[in-house]
C-alpha cells in the first residue's frame, strides 16, 4: 500500500483502513520484532489522527432546536454530553 510520508494527507477512511491492516498483522504475530515495533508506532500514530478528525467531525454536528410547539426553530450547536 502506498502512503504518504505525512499520515495527516490520509482521509479519514485511508486512515481507518491502514490502522485496520496494521492490527491485523500484528495479530498474526508473523512479523519480526523491530517491524513490528514500527507497526505499533504508525498504528499509533494513525489511532490519534482518526480520534482528532471524529472529535474535529463532532464539533461541527449541529442539533435542531424545536420550539414549544414542536417545530424546528433553528439550530444549536452539538452538544457531546
Amino acid at each position: 500500500m502506498d502512503r504518504p510520508s505525512n499520515p495527516g494527507e490520509l482521509s479519514f477512511e485511508a486512515a481507518l483502513a491502514r490502522l485496520e491492516e496494521i492490527v491485523r498483522l500484528l495479530e498474526r504475530g508473523e512479523a519480526p520484532l523491530d517491524q513490528s515495533i514500527d507497526l505499533y508506532q504508525e498504528g499509533d500514530r494513525l489511532k490519534r489522527l482518526c480520534e482528532e478528525r471524529l472529535r474535529s467531525a463532532q464539533a461541527r454536528i449541529e442539533a435542531i432546536a424545536l420550539g414549544p410547539d414542536g417545530q424546528p426553530r433553528g439550530t444549536v450547536p452539538f452538544d457531546g454530553s
